[in-house]
């Protein structure tokens, strides 16, 4: 066992925070330390909370943080932002929209950059929730970036979807057809007190209604809640829908709980790949002349982009 899961596991929030910078920046050796963590992972239950930009996702999450502490929850929250273009950091630090929490040793924020990645997540999401869930945290909360029609990774991380709706979407059909509509577990209707609130909730249940054929054979049909974060109005009723939620993964079919384990441990192999082969395929261009030969072809017109491109990938295939 690595010296750092010895640690990681003991809960050292230092060796911790180093291990998903380092998995964030893709450092040398860290996979062999994941696969050590791997076997302590399964224990935290992961809330993932998305929605359109203005939501107020971080102030739901804020909300959630006080509320579980008070049961004594031990908490990790990752916090994912848009990517500097000159930094390659995360632009807005939430944790300075949640500074209340942060000299709380029993609670553990870490906000992420995307890095280019779509999906509302960043590549290392997976690795640095399986870190906090090592630590022993009880709930691990993810804040995803504003999403869009089909940024929806959060489904495949966590264990309870939260998909924050603001006021004023009423007529907006587009959001009606967002893929984001397809992931909730609990839909939060933000900023209840604000004009176009209800006329919110009603979409919603009239979107459920039109596909009331999903939540049969004892599926969970999502709730639709008010709520006006900022004044903690709701969350109680949140949490109490999130536990429901839980509950009802525990009672469900086995076969389709073990289904939706499947897809999820499916997709985090997929996933894994996808990062390995890009690291590595980045690794063979950075440290090859040879594209700077294909830059030069197509300069001179004496080929594209698509032929250079199919030749590096064949040559990367047959480098090793």
């Amino acid at each position: 066992m690595h010296e750092i899961t010895k640690k990681i596991i003991e809960g050292d929030i230092r060796a911790a925070s180093r291990l998903i910078r380092d998995i964030d920046d893709g450092v040398t050796g860290v996979r062999s330390i994941l696969k050590d963590l791997y076997t302590r992972t399964g224990n935290g239950y992961v809330v993932g909370v998305t929605g359109s930009p203005g939501a107020g996702k971080s102030t739901i999450v804020d909300q959630l943080i006080g509320h579980l502490r008070e049961d004594g929850k031990s908490l990790g929250v990752l916090s994912i932002d848009p990517t500097s273009p000159f930094t390659g950091g995360a632009i807005l630090g939430d944790r300075i929209r949640m500074q209340r929490h942060a000299t709380d040793k029993s609670v553990f924020i870490r906000s992420m950059a995307t890095r280019g990645a779509f999906g509302g997540l960043s590549r290392s999401t997976k690795g640095a929730i399986n870190v906090m869930d090592a630590m022993g945290k009880n709930y691990i909360l993810v804040e995803t970036v504003g999403v869009g029609q089909d940024e929806v990774d959060i489904v495949g991380c966590a264990d309870t979807t939260i998909v924050a709706m603001p006021p004023g979407m009423g007529d907006d059909i587009q959001a009606i057809k967002s893929g984001i509509m397809e992931i909730a577990d609990i839909f939060v209707v933000n900023k209840a007190d604000l004009d176009g609130a209800d006329q919110a909730v009603s979409h919603l249940t009239a979107l459920l209604e039109l596909n009331a054929d999903k939540f049969d054979n004892n599926h969970w049909k999502p709730p639709i809640l008010l709520v006006e974060a900022t004044r903690g109005k709701g969350i109680a009723e949140l949490l109490e829908y999130i536990e429901q939620h839980r509950q009802h993964g525990l009672s469900v079919d086995h076969k389709i709980a073990h289904s939706k384990v499947h897809d999820k441990i499916s997709n985090e192999i997929v996933e894994t790949i996808h990062a390995s082969l890009v690291d590595k395929c980045q690794a063979f261009i950075d440290n090859d002349s040879t594209i700077e030969k294909s830059v030069d072809a197509i300069l001179n017109g004496d080929s594209d982009p698509y032929t250079e491109s199919d030749k590096l990938i064949d040559q990367f295939l047959h480098s090793k």
